[in-house]
């Protein structure tokens, strides 16, 4: 099956039916996956395309990348590059995850220092904070702490906290996330967080803090997200060419 956008490139096309494949149980966790030359004469491709296709999906935390083996179907995490800006919203719906919030609460706040800094305020000016419960398929993952401009405010509370994503309701504003900056270390579960998550005090949480601009510059967020160390990781990937950073969905365990 092909698609009708002629922009995809046709070992795209193939990677996401094989991922599909995968997700769909497929391919179970370690198995072996058909070699270049039965995959190149299914599309009715070159084995250089779908080395291709296999070298997206290495990329993207699918499959294995032995030399000289089949390739095998990994058990774990699936990267979404941070390279990227994406929401958490359109990240979980890529890794085949259904997201949803449950919003703690909203407030027009006086800042900390740091989030003043981080906003470009000047002192005296408050900014809006929103404050959720991010969740894959209804699993408490990430509590999130963002704070924005107080312009902001009237189009965020027009929106529907717990079902839409702020990222995607500002975009039809014409608000665009365009850069963003992250830091990101490990803390231990402070006692309310832990509550609102549904852990243990003093689990290990990655924590990120983001910083937003949009095309111009202008800074649009400030946002303090603490990850449950068990269901997201971040990983690093190096080369000579380059290096990026990317979010992944790992295995929850119980």
């Amino acid at each position: 099956m092909t698609t009708d956008n002629p922009k995809v490139p046709r070992y795209r096309e193939i990677a996401e039916q094989l991922r599909s494949a995968i997700e769909n149980g497929e391919f179970a966790d370690g198995a072996s996956l058909p070699s270049e030359h039965r995959l190149s004469e299914r599309y009715g491709v070159s084995r250089g395309t779908i080395r291709q296709a296999f070298a997206f999906l290495r990329a993207s935390g699918v499959v294995s990348s032995r030399q000289g083996a089949r390739r095998q179907v990994l058990r774990g995490p699936r990267a979404q590059p941070m390279t990227e800006l994406v929401s958490f919203a359109r990240w979980a719906r890529s890794i085949g995850e259904t997201p949803s919030s449950r919003t703690v609460g909203t407030a027009s706040v006086t800042p900390s220092p740091e989030v003043r800094e981080k906003l470009g305020l000047a002192k005296g000016e408050n900014a809006f904070h929103v404050e959720r419960v991010r969740l894959l398929s209804g699993t408490p993952t990430m509590l999130e702490n963002t704070y924005y401009p107080e312009r902001l405010a009237e189009p965020i509370l027009a929106m529907d906290l717990d079902a839409e994503s702020i990222t995607d309701h500002l975009e039809n504003y014409g608000i665009v996330f365009a850069d963003a900056e992250h830091s990101i270390d490990a803390i231990a579960a402070p006692t309310r967080t832990a509550g609102l998550l549904g852990i243990r005090t003093g689990t290990p949480l990655l924590r990120t803090i983001r910083r937003t601009t949009d095309p111009a510059g202008e800074v649009l967020e400030c946002s303090f997200d603490t990850y449950v160390g068990s269901a997201v990781a971040f990983v690093v990937r190096n080369s000579v060419a380059a290096g990026a950073v990317s979010r992944v969905r790992s295995l929850l365990t119980t």
